[in-house]
């Protein structure tokens, strides 16, 4: 921001227009614009003679606002010669001031409103939790005794801690695959250009070193890095390639595979050839995810070559770094039931309060800028999957996270406590936090004597007797500044951005003579090469501290050199470390501040803001002093103390050397690993329970018969209308061909009576199905799956005719091209129950094994028709029960129906809202019958009870807002294609999705991903989508891309030839991605 140094001539022109003639309405002005204002009648005399109505103004007014649009309207006023449009400007201007600090007040206003709200509504949530969870009185009251006491919460976390059992050498017989996810930003492992912008500085430092770290640690056989690809001209062309090694693997002796190590795996998403700011990589996430998803399961795959006895290792754990890459962390972790870790590094909310406190902008300017309500939308997605969250500070669980609906700190105390005592939570859930500083790389720090006093010639080489060659090429850039470079250094290292308060340190500096004499000044702000062609924030802050040293007359003492590189800074550290120097942090708000740790590796005591992480810096250090950054006086003051006082500087130094291996990486991989040791761990039970050879003889015979001969034999059985279809490639010798189709036979006729009786509606699964019941399900050979997810429904939600019509026109579209019908399978995919699918299909006299899977209950049940992998005893129908344990972690029925009858309660006491709609539930779907539309909420008023209750679950309407279905987290419509693909295997690339424009709320979770999509025009007059979203939330374009070569559109016409043309179209435009 601009200084407040032109506020004595803003004051003098105000006085000066007070008394002027002409002057009145500049006077007025003064007083904030309004005519009532005291400024106008006041006298500098009589019982009031202390209040200066123009201070006042100043004080309350001025000082409230953000300074730079006033600063430059303020030079043109100055510039102005006519005193009378000078008066008429300057009253503008404070008219403009008043509105301004009206606005903010206002702002600030609606934002206690809200969190009053919030406040209530916690206390709502948490006497409900009081009598939802108290199962007997001695209970709630061991429950209740959690709430409270802070140092016995403190004291339960070191017991707690203690219970786990530190990461040691004795896990090196482990074999870990670690994944982490950063996507923004330009990340390499070398010559990283931290600071190019502002999606590439310290967090993508800090993953590149944690993957690093981590490999090294015993047990880590493989860690990868996901990031986003970039292949453009305007960037590296490092930045492109798929892979890069970081590390190979620690792991010595016999058994060590050639995957081994930590690697840089880069995903492409969106646009190939454009670098995106992370704000506008929201929609491609699902493009991401599903590229990410299918470099994991090959490193399983081959992982479990190499070190897995043949089953394939997935991932441990999956960490996701920031906002985008917890969301893409919660759907990976979702998909192969894994646990999943969150670091917010900055999170949406906080910023979003801090913009609304400024003043500036609005709610919806703020949006627009920054995509911040899709943000706080995916942050709360990724509490709402993980185990656990790190942070960095306390103050970060305290005063950022609890801002979240999707974390509370008192009911995460009682459903922790819940849980070590084996008492069920009713599906209740809150992510465990926990504090763990980022380690730092000490590599390139020289070993230092902690006692010394670092005026030794080990510790220091005489810059008089040092060549230029010898020096560092840092080094003698910053002293070309100085006139006397032997002076103790006074070092800031930030990028030029308002928060990083630069411009006070420099006014502190500047103004204080003792300083001045005593030190001198280096600011490393970043790279330029033109100030003009930097953001509007950045070269604001570099303008206003090029004058600020003009002003005060610094030059020579003052060093602020134009470029470094990454590789430089430790060698800036050093030199400062060498002049006896101190580094300073004067940010606003710092969230953990890694160069504080950087500093004190090298010697350096420390002067920071007291706002946010330097407090647990200077806690654990003990190396330095703590400010109020909006105080020059107090920064000048503890910078002198620590320069001017050797005692103290040498203690200072001493301490930071003596713990500042509390801050390394070894350290920190190590509480990283025994904490997430201590989370659940899960895996698909399929892994254990199928063989890696299963169905391979069917395999064998049916895999090649898209490209072989097309036989189809059908041999009448008892006399049965419905025959045994084989479809098979055939070997040379016909004898071959019909002992292979005798053996089929013999198979069909071996099955037990429970699969050959008839079922209660006449016909038994095996009989419906028309043909052979394979034990695994066909998409195992699969090479496209087409995915029917069109949601028509008529008024009262029943499925249109106009369904079947789609249906029937995919089939004859898809099996008119003989090739592809060979290699193509069919699926269908909706919000109805199996039940009245079914009917349905009979109703287009479909038969059910036309399609090789039927995803119901919006994704809640998956069925596999014509295979004994979803027969039952009885010969019905089940869903796959591999999907019904992989969806229901965190699942409870009777909890998610209970409390969507408490929330669906009418306000105007018309009484219920909804009612339950048992024919359309199961064990993981509750569906309602909505009464009343007009008086239910959206879902995301939804999301946010359900959440602020604990309840993490999926909740849609469907079914032409006749419907409101809860189901379990993991489970959706989009998920469910992903488990097709880990389970049988069969790509999510290689899915065509057919759906129309409108739908359930659900649908535009599935139109984004790697999977081509066609939409039908005209087939769905209308959806839900009315009931998705508030007013005031993300929008649909933060979800999915407006143009995609994924997509294509059909002209209007539902016949199979336009559906045949949409579909060779997309094929054909996502063939050049």
């Amino acid at each position: 921001m601009a200084g407040n140094e032109w506020i004595n001539g803003y004051l003098e022109a105000i006085l000066d227009s007070r008394t002027a003639p002409g002057g009145g309405g500049g006077g007025g002005g003064g007083g904030g614009g309004d005519p009532k204002s005291p400024v106008a009648g006041a006298s500098p005399r009589g019982p009031h003679m202390n209040f200066n109505p123009t201070h006042y103004f100043v004080e309350e007014v001025v000082k409230g606002v953000d300074e730079s649009d006033l600063h430059r309207t303020w030079i043109k006023v100055v510039a102005t010669r006519n005193a009378r449009e000078r008066s008429t400007r300057l009253e503008n201007m404070c008219w403009r001031i008043w509105h301004l600090a009206r606005k903010k007040k206002q702002l600030e206003l609606e934002g206690l409103q809200r969190m009053s709200a919030r406040r209530k509504e916690q206390e709502q949530v948490r006497r409900e939790a009081t009598e939802d969870l108290a199962e007997d009185l001695s209970e709630a009251a061991d429950t209740l005794g959690e709430l409270v006491p802070v140092e016995m919460a403190k004291k339960k976390f070191q017991r707690n801690f203690s219970d786990l059992t530190v990461w040691s050498d004795d896990n090196k017989e482990k074999k870990l695959y670690i994944v982490l996810i950063s996507v923004h930003g330009l990340v390499r492992g070398e010559n990283m250009e931290l600071g190019r912008d502002s999606d590439t500085g310290g967090q993508v430092k800090y993953v590149v070193e944690l993957a690093r770290a981590l490999s090294m640690m015993p047990g880590v056989y493989r860690v990868d890095l996901f990031t986003r690809q970039v292949s453009s001209p305007d960037v590296d062309w490092s930045y492109g390639e798929p892979t890069e090694m970081l590390t190979t693997s620690s792991i010595d002796g016999e058994g060590m595979g050639e995957s081994g190590g930590a690697y840089i795996v880069r995903i492409p998403c969106g646009p190939r050839d454009k670098y995106l700011k992370k704000e506008a990589l929201w929609p491609y996430l699902q493009e991401f995810v599903d590229g990410a998803l299918g470099h994991i399961l090959n490193m399983s795959k081959a992982l479990g070559e190499q070190v897995g006895n043949g089953r394939p290792v997935l991932p441990y754990v999956i960490h996701g770094h920031y906002a985008d890459a917890g969301d893409v962390a919660a759907l990976l972790s979702g998909a192969l039931n894994v646990p999943m870790v969150l670091t917010g590094h900055s999170l949406g909310r906080n910023k979003l309060e801090q913009l609304l406190k400024q003043g500036r902008m609005s709610k919806e300017d703020i949006d627009s800028t920054y995509k911040i309500m899709r943000r706080i939308e995916g942050e709360e997605l990724a509490l709402d999957a993980s185990e656990l969250v790190i942070t960095s500070t306390r103050q970060e669980i305290d005063e950022q996270w609890g801002l979240y609906d999707g974390f509370d700190v008192k009911l995460e105390k009682v459903l922790r406590a819940r849980a070590r005592r084996g008492v069920s939570c009713h599906g209740r859930f809150m992510p465990r936090m926990v504090v763990i500083p980022p380690g730092m790389d000490f590599s390139n720090v020289f070993p230092e004597d902690i006692d010394g006093d670092g005026d030794g010639k080990d510790d220091i080489i005489s810059l008089e007797g040092a060549s230029p060659k010898s020096m560092p090429p840092i080094w003698a850039e910053v002293m070309r500044f100085l006139t006397n470079p032997h002076k103790p250094m006074i070092l800031a290292l930030s990028r030029p951005d308002p928060k990083k308060n630069i411009t006070t340190l420099v006014k502190a500096f500047g103004e204080c003579r003792p300083l001045r004499e005593l030190a001198n000044l280096t600011l490393i702000m970043g790279n330029r090469d033109d100030i003009d062609e930097m953001s509007a924030g950045n070269a604001s802050v570099l303008t206003t501290v090029l004058k600020l040293i003009d002003k005060y007359d610094l030059y020579g003492s003052v060093a602020f050199p134009k470029h470094h590189n990454q590789a430089d800074v430790p060698e800036i550290y050093r030199l400062a470390a060498k002049m006896k120097g101190v580094f300073i942090n004067p940010a606003l708000v710092e969230p953990f501040g890694l160069t504080l740790i950087e500093a004190a590796a090298h010697g350096l005591p420390i002067v920071a803001t007291k706002n946010g992480g330097p407090v647990d810096i200077t806690t654990a250090l003990n190396n330095g002093l703590l400010v109020d950054p909006h105080d020059q006086n107090a920064i000048a003051d503890a910078l002198l103390k620590l320069v001017a006082d050797k005692n103290l500087w040498q203690e200072c130094r001493r301490n930071g050397l003596r713990n500042i291996h509390l801050y390394s990486w070894p350290e920190h991989c190590r509480t990283y690993l025994t904490r997430i040791a201590g989370c659940r761990l899960r895996n698909p039970r399929w892994l254990k329970d199928t063989p890696a050879d299963a169905g391979a003889d069917e395999e064998e015979l049916l895999e090649d018969s898209m490209d072989a001969q097309d036989l189809s034999l059908r041999l009448s059985i008892d006399g049965e209308k419905n025959s045994l279809c084989i479809n098979e490639p055939l070997s040379s010798d016909p004898q071959d061909q019909v002992q292979k189709i005798m053996n089929k036979i013999k198979q069909s006729s071996a099955l037990p009576p429970s699969l050959s009786s008839v079922s209660e509606g006449g016909k038994n699964a095996a009989e419906a199905a028309g043909s052979v019941v394979n034990k695994y399900p066909v998409l195992r050979r699969r090479r496209r799956l087409f995915v029917i997810a069109v949601d028509c429904y008529q008024d009262d939600g029943r499925a249109s005719k106009k369904m079947l019509q789609v249906i029937q026109e995919v089939f004859r579209a898809v099996r008119s091209d003989s090739q592809m019908s060979k290699i193509s399978g069919f699926a269908l995919s909706t919000a109805m129950p199996l039940s009245e699918t079914l009917q349905l299909l009979q109703l287009g006299k479909i038969q059910a094994t036309d399609f090789d899977a039927l995803i119901c209950g919006s994704g809640s049940e998956v069925y596999y028709p014509g295979t004994s992998h979803c027969i039952d005893a009885e010969g019905k129908l089940r869903p796959d029960q591999d999907y019904l344990l992989h969806i229901s972690h965190r699942w409870s029925h009777d909890g998610a129906r209970q409390t969507i009858a408490k929330l669906m309660v009418a306000q105007d006491g018309s009484g219920d809202v909804v009612e339950q709609d048992v024919a359309s539930s199961n064990e993981h779907c509750v569906s309602f019958l909505i009464k009343d539309t007009k008086k239910v909420k959206t879902i995301d008023e939804m999301r946010e009870r359900l959440r602020m209750r604990g309840l993490r679950c999926h909740i849609m309407y469907c079914r032409n807002s006749t419907r409101l279905q809860v189901i379990p987290l993991l489970a959706s419509r989009s998920q469910a294609l992903r488990y097709l693909f880990v389970r049988w295997g069969l790509s999510v690339g290689n899915m065509y999705l057919i759906t129309g424009e409108h739908g359930d709320t659900d649908q535009e979770e599935m139109l984004s991903g790697l999977h081509k999509t066609v939409i039908l025009r005209g087939v769905t007059e209308k959806g839900s989508e009315a009931l998705l979203r508030s007013s005031g939330s993300y929008h649909r374009t933060d979800v999915v891309p407006s143009e995609s070569p994924l997509v294509s559109y059909t002209a209007g016409d539902l016949k199979a030839d336009e559906i045949m043309r949409a579909l060779k179209q997309v094929s054909k435009t996502s063939s050049g991605m």
